[in-house]
């Protein structure tokens, strides 16, 4: 799947699987944002929780200072690992605090769910919770 997408993300790809879990994840990039240290998928310190994404979150830089605030440790400078810790700090309504025109998939393997969200026009959110086996 990741090669049909390859025209969308000459940059760089990545993948994370845990099959026991059943889950994959795959991201093809373009780097606009943090070209030397955005690649994806990208993960929290303990690596329980990956991210792969698209788009531009707007006001990543105000939410990246308010977790830094609060304790967190950032490793890059892109928008990408503000979903991330901001999830850790959130739960699934994390989605509520970001502005912009974004998708992403995000796993998290202490709960084994999956939250896929999309940004429609950059106003209103989708949001789909997945748990792994129930």
């Amino acid at each position: 799947m990741q090669d049909l997408l390859s025209h969308r993300g000459p940059d760089g790809r990545g993948r994370f699987e845990r099959d026991a879990a059943g889950v994959a994840l795959g991201h093809t990039r373009l780097a606009i944002i943090d070209l030397c240290t955005g690649a994806q998928p990208m993960s929290n310190e303990d690596g329980t929780v990956q991210v792969v994404f698209n788009g531009e979150i707007y006001n990543f830089r105000e939410l990246r200072a308010e977790l830094q605030s609060r304790g967190h440790v950032f490793r890059t400078q892109s928008d990408t690992e503000v979903l991330v810790h901001l999830y850790e700090e959130q739960g699934f309504r994390f989605v509520d605090a970001l502005l912009g025109d974004f998708a992403f998939a995000l796993w998290d393997g202490k709960r084994r769910s999956l939250l896929l969200a999309r940004d429609r026009l950059g106003v209103s959110r989708c949001i789909t919770a997945i748990t792994a086996g129930g």
